[in-house]
């Protein structure tokens, strides 16, 4: 048994919301319409319900959260608002194992609603990587953050569009470059290794300068390793980077996509009391742990109890 902080399941509200839409994000049926990207095929039964809860069925918490990539909180208020909203209806009546991280527009800062979902038990909150990739975009969400630190939930850091732009409209802020659009002989895997990493690399290291000084009890979790930004320290001190130390135990990362090679390499960059388990079902699946009993239960269930626990209420 265990904790998994990244899953993605489309509620069935959350598809209908979709398919109402004539413009990208949208979904014809099953086929997925990204702006800049070839139409993509879903499975449908990577979003049954039922069929995930058997799939999870050894788990005791399984955190599910907004595809980040369709770039939904990168659209305008009256566009992200309705999709979110309708993600968050179908995510709060999920079964056991499943509960959800909440999401929020950075077109709209709004801590108020922030605050109503986390009173309803989502277990923090999701931004796309691409809305935090420098100062001038942490400053931008910064009343959602204090919302977060205020309860002591964490923010769960998740790549954004890999072309980086919605519409023509830059997704991210002004420091992080956009990648050029896939052509269309590039691999499938090409986003997922190139860009998203690239969002990783920018918001790990914005986070450090910019955000850690603003919001020091923040508890922050970096998927996919945060694309192994972490393993790049050396190479920071060495261009007269500075930090807060060796280790920021505020700050954690899961292990989506990575296999026992670059967990160790993290490991012993970071230690392993910030390394917790994500699988970024249903596109991959947990690494295994082979570690030792030990570090397994570390990875699986008292790091991400950690991470996940709230402040005390005042008595």
């Amino acid at each position: 048994m265990g904790v998994d902080v990244h899953q993605h399941i489309w509620p069935s509200s959350f598809v209908a919301a979709l398919r109402a839409r004539t413009a990208p994000p949208y979904l014809d049926g099953w086929t997925l319409v990204l702006d800049g990207e070839p139409p993509y095929q879903v499975n449908p039964d990577d979003h049954d319900i039922d069929l995930r809860v058997k799939r999870n069925a050894g788990l005791d918490l399984a955190l599910v959260s907004l595809s980040s990539p369709l770039g939904i909180e990168h659209l305008p208020p009256d566009e992200a608002w309705p999709l979110i909203d309708a993600f968050h209806t179908g995510a709060a009546t999920l079964p056991a194992p499943f509960q959800a991280w909440a999401s929020a527009p950075v077109t709209d800062i709004d801590s108020v609603r922030l605050a109503h979902a986390l009173d309803a038990g989502f277990a923090g909150l999701q931004l796309p990587a691409t809305a935090i990739s420098d100062q001038a975009g942490l400053a931008n969400v910064a009343p959602l953050l204090d919302e977060l630190a205020a309860r002591g939930l964490p923010l769960f850091v998740h790549p954004g569009p890999a072309t980086n732009c919605v519409h023509g409209r830059a997704s991210g802020s002004a420091g992080l470059a956009a990648p050029d659009r896939p052509s269309q002989d590039t691999p499938a895997w090409w986003p997922a290794v190139v860009p998203y990493v690239q969002q990783m690399h920018a918001s790990w290291y914005a986070f450090q300068a910019f955000g850690r000084p603003r919001h020091p009890d923040l508890k922050v979790c970096f998927s996919l390793l945060a694309g192994l930004a972490p393993l790049h320290s050396e190479r920071q001190i060495n261009r007269g980077g500075t930090s807060r130390g060796q280790v920021d135990s505020g700050l954690y990362v899961e292990t989506s996509s990575y296999g026992p090679r670059a967990i160790d390499a993290v490991i012993r960059e970071l230690g392993i009391d910030v390394v917790v388990n994500g699988s970024d079902q249903p596109y991959a699946e947990s690494a295994s742990l082979d570690f030792g009993d030990a570090a397994r239960h570390a990875i699986q269930v008292a790091n991400p109890a950690r991470l996940l626990s709230r402040k005390e209420s005042p008595s």
